[in-house]
């Protein structure tokens, strides 16, 4: 059987839990050496073990510029460059227009926005020619959810930015494409609701969904690989959606 990914190099960035986790179990099953990071030692060290050998795991924060550098610095001594880029560490919380604080709006778009520009940034360098970068939107950015506006526009963002440097590395023969989950089954979208209340959350917004349930991260984790694989190879700039019809139906 012919592995996707076989040879290459791959980072996940939140790539100890939910999404991201399946994402590095599957690109590194495909025959990728990935490195995962997460903020703590504990799920990354949990997450390593699920994968293995081709696992390498770094304690990292998307907002802090030392971590980056130190991402790049230990990407850089595997020798292998980069091929497959997975921008997937973010998050959010709710808050309705009246509530919505400076910090809340700082934190969002510190985190999804900013996190997600200068991972990109840094890792310029030593992509590979032919390099796939995947980056995470929501189904967010294309409804109007009641109290979820900022979370929603960092995500809007990360679509025009996946337009932008689309454009900007067709001359390195870099792609660039934004994966769009809809509401998917992970700690992320219980951690939105109150204490106790996280399956009744979790029941609501299945409800609304078209297919009638949530989505499974290994079901995002199968398109990411596509993303990241010369089965794509002819697709950048695009959108990909995954939501069980939320926003096509």
């Amino acid at each position: 059987m012919t592995l996707l990914l076989q040879g290459k190099t791959a980072l996940v960035t939140g790539g100890t839990a939910g999404i991201g986790l399946a994402a590095a179990q599957r690109i590194a099953a495909e025959g990728a050496h990935v490195f995962l990071t997460g903020r703590t030692q504990a799920n990354i060290d949990a997450a390593v073990a699920s994968i293995g050998f081709s696992a390498t795991g770094i304690r990292s924060d998307i907002t802090d510029f030392d971590d980056l550098d130190a991402l790049v610095d230990a990407i850089t001594a595997h020798g292998h460059g980069l091929d497959v880029v997975f921008a997937n560490a973010g998050g959010g919380e709710f808050a309705a227009l009246a509530d919505v604080t400076p910090q809340h709006f700082l934190d969002t778009f510190t985190r999804n926005v900013g996190g997600t520009l200068f991972t990109i940034q840094k890792v310029l360098p030593i992509l590979n020619p032919g390099a796939s970068i995947v980056l995470s939107g929501s189904t967010s950015a294309s409804n109007g959810t009641p109290s979820f506006g900022v979370y929603a526009a960092s995500k809007a963002a990360i679509r025009s930015f996946g337009r932008t440097w689309a454009a900007e590395l067709v001359s390195r023969d870099i792609r660039v494409n934004t994966l769009v989950p809809g509401p998917v089954q992970t700690p992320g979208l219980a951690g939105l609701a109150p204490a106790g209340e996280e399956q009744a959350l979790l029941d609501d917004i299945a409800s609304a969904i078209p297919m009638r349930r949530l989505g499974r991260p290994d079901e995002i984790a199968s398109a990411v690989v596509f993303l990241a694989s010369d089965q794509s190879s002819y697709m950048t700039g695009a959108e990909l959606f995954i939501d069980g019809g939320e926003v096509q139906i």
